[in-house]
């Protein structure tokens, strides 16, 4: 799984992963966010017609509680107690605000996705046009356990698995192996989880709100992000996601502790993670100087940039990456297109990050460090106080930032 098992989590062997219930355990962010009925969306994602759950300055960082949705979805009884009940966890393990969420917001589960999100989160002086930029700057596991599924009609094996008539939902403790987190399985249900993978976590979804009144479902990624599923987005990257709306009205959720490329199942290892990020305004002729034009999302690590193609067809989606990748390199680095061409495919991987939300993903990572000697320009962000951030902000009043929401 590319750039997960360099970011495993680390622990020290002694201790398990301390239940992190809302309000409970450190808090970096300079805001913070809990998971509430108030503050949360289940199967859709927000517009701009939704009210921010909280305003913030570029630069920013928002600690997010997130809530998984597996453990609380119909197939699972809507009753994470009862669920997770089920594979041993006591009652004071099981998050209170993902058994609030399960209790008491609305979700149509012929209509709406699965997928819990926390936000709106308004970022002053984002308008159309700009870049904002999310660095993830911590993702700490909220419980010692989560979920993998496989669900019928879903996965990229439709028709074949699951083979009972019911769908699977299969657990997965978190075991500490010399000092790192693991996640668990067992060669044969029942049996002693033998079988142990590094987890790296990430969040699934990381997105910008849609223009207009309609909430998209939370399933299929776009423009906007929403739900990407890559992989590489681990503490100490960066997504970067054209605005749509004034203020951004950004938001997250499906909290992973572990994902292979492609997603195959349907679902990763899911599970609630507290996720601490901080949100830059790129003005767009900041943007357009770092990058050229940026349609779509795109992820920075501390290695690679990495573009992306978005379509239902994985064959179309591949081609969008490649066009994708292409204009990257020509807005940054000026290189001419049938050499850029070559590069691609002398240098390039082009992974697949998931085939299972209806629009498929294809990612490109593309080594900075190979064009260390072409000059670039640095993506500057936008700044309360600064006469770029005055010309921002012409016209609208400041509305101070709360400290939780």
């Amino acid at each position: 799984m590319a750039g997960s098992t360099g970011n495993a989590v680390s622990r020290p062997a002694a201790g398990p992963v301390p239940i992190l219930q809302p309000g409970v355990g450190p808090i970096p962010g300079d805001h913070y966010v809990r998971a509430t009925p108030e503050t949360v969306l289940w199967g859709r994602l927000p517009c701009a017609s939704d009210a921010a759950v909280l305003e913030i300055a570029s630069g920013e960082s928002v600690t997010f509680d997130t809530v998984s949705h597996e453990g609380i979805l119909d197939d699972q009884g809507k009753d994470p107690r009862g669920f997770f009940a089920g594979h041993g966890v006591p009652a004071d393990e099981v998050l209170d605000d993902a058994i609030e969420i399960a209790a008491s917001v609305a979700r149509d589960p012929f209509a709406d996705g699965p997928h819990v999100v926390v936000g709106p989160v308004h970022v002053r002086g984002a308008r159309p046009g700009d870049l904002l930029r999310i660095t993830v700057e911590a993702l700490v596991p909220r419980v010692p356990y989560g979920v993998i599924s496989n669900r019928h009609g879903k996965g990229a094996l439709v028709g074949e698995l699951p083979r009972s008539e019911r769908n699977v939902s299969v657990f997965s403790a978190v075991a500490v192996r010399d000092g790192v987190l693991h996640g668990t399985l067992p060669v044969a249900a029942g049996a002693e989880p033998v079988v142990a993978f590094p987890l790296a976590p990430f969040l699934g979804t990381m997105g910008v709100a849609v223009a207009g009144d309609d909430r998209p479902h939370s399933v299929p990624p776009g423009t906007h992000g929403g739900n990407i599923d890559i992989n590489l987005l681990v503490e100490g990257t960066t997504l970067f996601l054209p605005v749509q709306v004034e203020g951004a009205l950004a938001y997250v959720g499906d909290p992973h502790f572990a994902q292979g490329d492609g997603e195959v199942a349907l679902t990763a290892l899911e599970a609630s993670l507290r996720a601490t990020l901080r949100f830059d305004v790129i003005p767009a002729d900041a943007a357009r100087a770092a990058f050229g034009e940026v349609t779509g999302p795109l992820v920075r690590t501390p290695e690679y940039l990495v573009p992306t193609g978005l379509d239902p067809d994985l064959d179309a989606a591949m081609r969008a990456c490649v066009r994708a990748s292409l204009a990257l390199i020509d807005g940054r680095w000026g290189m001419d297109e049938h050499l850029a061409y070559a590069y691609l495919s002398a240098a390039t991987d082009f992974d697949i990050s998931q085939v299972v939300d209806i629009v498929s993903g294809v990612h490109a990572r593309i080594r900075e460090s190979d064009f260390a000697g072409v000059p670039a320009v640095e993506p500057e962000p936008l700044r309360e106080g600064t006469p770029t951030a005055a010309r921002e902000a012409a016209g609208t009043p400041e509305v101070p930032g709360r400290e939780e929401a």
